[in-house]
């Protein structure tokens, strides 16, 4: 049979943005409505600081619910004192959790459904996050004058993927059993939070970039069935490097003197992908901002006074765009070739095997 191709991107047999119901390139051009963050519960983890607490702020002002879970318990039990006093009749609470524990995050959401006034989540931020400052992976060391290789301490993993996927695995559980009467009708959200480092390679932080790398393939995979299977939308975002605790003495060195982007385009970019309910299968990148030339890769750095003639000021861009369409064709044409490889082999051994009988030997020697 001659090889045949789909005859277009188009055509529902292969169109798997059709079948998962991902949604449009999110248009960054155009503003969001921030109305529906009133009165959704959002539970967050690592929230007692960075993007995490800068979300919980935002999102409060906007008539949220927030609940957090962290190891800072001071810093946590402080950010949700502030809440509550700025926003007193919201439900906001903090609870200890370590996310590299299944019974802590257990615990985590089950508390969380209980405090919020609707009985369920409608969002989870899996925000918890840490570096490895001292970069043990990429240093090993000997344990005595033996040299026997000391073991890595792979915490970063531990929280960055583990931690991660604990937060993932218990949102597609919890989120479509919200509880409310009209718990169909609610928009039901997981939040995931990458890096830069999840797209790129960061030299100087092995394990984190790994980490990181994994997150963006635990959302690759999910975001094809999460939305399909459980009514969760999935999204992305991957900051830059950004002046928050995450950031080590030695990523300021590095950075001194170069730009870097800011909270408060992280916070918006998170913020558009929580508020539009539409956004589904989506990956945001963050990063300084800069005055692009209309279908021209060859920026300059922003700058006060408004955007030039021909240009347009951008911190946010979009990656993954339509990875579904030049996926699905790399894989239909993949699979055929392992096809046609597979009936090429199933021919040759069926041929040795009638060979070897017609011989009166055995075929089992190839």
């Amino acid at each position: 049979m001659a090889h045949q191709e789909p005859s277009s991107l188009s055509d529902s047999t292969w169109n798997v943005v059709d079948k998962i119901r991902q949604s449009p390139p999110v248009d960054l051009s155009k503003p969001y409505d921030t109305s529906t963050l009133s009165g959704k519960s959002i539970l967050i983890t690592g929230a007692a600081s960075g993007f995490g607490a800068a979300f919980a702020r935002h999102w409060a002002s906007h008539g949220a619910n927030i609940f957090i879970g962290d190891l800072n318990d001071t810093a946590g039990e402080q950010l949700i004192a502030e809440l509550r006093s700025s926003s007193p009749s919201q439900h906001h609470a903090y609870f200890h959790c370590d996310v590299t524990s299944w019974n802590d995050q257990v615990s985590l959401f089950k508390s969380a459904i209980a405090a919020s006034p609707t009985q369920g989540i409608d969002c989870v931020v899996a925000g918890a996050g840490i570096v490895d400052v001292a970069n043990s992976f990429d240093t090993p060391k000997s344990l005595d004058s033996n040299n026997e290789p000391v073991q890595p301490k792979l915490k970063v993993v531990e929280v960055n993927l583990k931690g991660v996927m604990y937060t993932t695995h218990l949102s597609l559980f919890y989120l479509p059993r919200n509880s409310t009467p009209e718990s169909e009708k609610r928009d039901r959200h997981i939040l995931l939070v990458s890096s830069v480092a999840g797209i790129m390679p960061l030299p100087s932080q092995t394990e984190y970039s790994a980490s990181k790398h994994a997150v963006m393939g635990l959302f690759r995979s999910l975001r094809s069935t999460s939305y399909m299977n459980h009514g969760v939308r999935l999204n992305v975002i991957n900051p830059y490097f950004v002046e928050t605790p995450l950031l080590t003495p030695g990523g300021r060195v590095l950075l001194a003197g170069a730009p870097k982007g800011k909270v408060e385009d992280v916070v918006d970019a998170a913020t558009r992908l929580v508020a539009d309910e539409g956004i589904v299968g989506r990956a945001l990148l963050i990063g300084p901002k800069m005055k692009v030339e209309e279908d021209d890769w060859m920026p300059s750095l922003d700058s006060p006074g408004g955007e030039e003639e021909g240009k347009r000021s951008r911190a946010v861009w979009e990656i993954y765009g339509h990875d579904y369409e030049k996926v699905e064709t790399f894989v239909w044409r993949y699979l055929t070739m392992l096809n046609v490889l597979k009936s090429v082999y199933g021919w040759k051994k069926t041929a040795m095997e009638w060979w070897g009988i017609f011989r009166g030997g055995s075929s089992s020697q190839q």
